[in-house]
């Protein structure tokens, strides 16, 4: 193997371990907070303060890994995931929403 195939593949292995990491931590997180999966969890508005703590938190995540990518352009791709979700229930957040369960709400 020579430089050329590291240089293409120590961005993209280095892209699939920080991926993993996020995920498990997401649904690790997920789990902590009594969520039914990780996609329930990155959908709901954040309920109690170590919620909105925890948006804040992954929006910075996705912030640096983003940054990063300023360096290593993979690093974006991982970035977005926990950018755009804590991003949302941030503002969500900020804009009080989240007092109702969205599934709660049959004729709204």
């Amino acid at each position: 193997m020579g430089l050329p195939e590291l240089i293409i593949l120590g961005p993209l292995v280095a892209m699939a371990v920080g991926a993993a990491v996020i995920w498990r931590s997401l649904r690790r997180r997920a789990r902590r907070l009594g969520y039914s999966s990780t996609g329930a969890y990155l959908r709901a508005a954040p309920r109690s303060d170590e919620e909105k703590r925890d948006a804040a938190d992954l929006t910075l995540k996705g912030l640096v890994w983003c940054m990063l990518g300023l360096v290593f352009a993979p690093c974006v791709l991982i970035g977005l995931l926990p950018l755009f979700y804590g991003g949302r229930k941030l503002a969500w957040a900020t804009m009080g929403l989240g007092l109702v369960d969205d599934g709660d709400q049959f004729g709204a």
